[in-house]
């Protein structure tokens, strides 16, 4: 296909019908194959000017559908379905006593800045290790090395209130 002098409505109304079946053949369903070229011609469209340099606006946007599908699969494959809702809510009366002892606060405030922030991303913010690569502009690696140090210090110099006192008296 020569490329050159094509606009993106032009690239879109002529290879869309092409990109679709590709989708589908990608994710088996039409609705996902779908949304798969959405995504694809969403982010084509925002780089536009640089793929056409390259002359393969059509090969950009299989490798962002592809890519796009291998990431919903890998989310999919980590949920575990399961055949009806959880009667009631599960509360974790230790994490609850947790986050209420002051202690616990004040063991963070103790922390380096990087291994704070890695542990309030982690556990407060329930953010993925990757997501928190992003966030912090670091690899992941270094966030899961950040967080075993972080955990480390707090096990050694937090004891949660509960813990603190023997037999109705506070240790010291």
């Amino acid at each position: 296909m020569d490329d050159d002098g094509v606009t993106y409505e032009e690239f879109v109304t002529t290879r869309a019908q092409a990109l679709l079946r590709y989708g589908f053949v990608l994710t088996g369903n039409a609705d996902d194959a779908a949304d798969l070229l959405q995504e694809g011609l969403v982010r084509l469209r925002g780089a536009w000017g640089r793929v056409m340099n390259k002359d393969d606006p059509e090969g950009y946007v299989r490798k962002i559908m592809a890519r796009q599908h291998i990431s919903v699969w890998r989310r999919r494959r980590r949920e575990h379905l399961v055949g009806s809702v959880p009667e009631g809510r599960y509360d974790d009366r230790g994490l609850e006593r947790a986050e209420e002892d002051p202690r616990l606060w004040e063991a963070l405030t103790v922390l380096p800045p990087r291994q704070r922030a890695v542990l309030v991303l982690r556990y407060y913010e329930d953010l993925s290790d990757e997501e928190i690569a992003g966030t912090l502009g670091i690899s992941r690696g270094t966030v899961r090395s950040q967080a075993a140090r972080a955990l480390g210090k707090l096990r050694a110099d937090w004891r949660p209130a509960a813990a603190s006192t023997v037999g109705g008296h506070h240790e010291r």
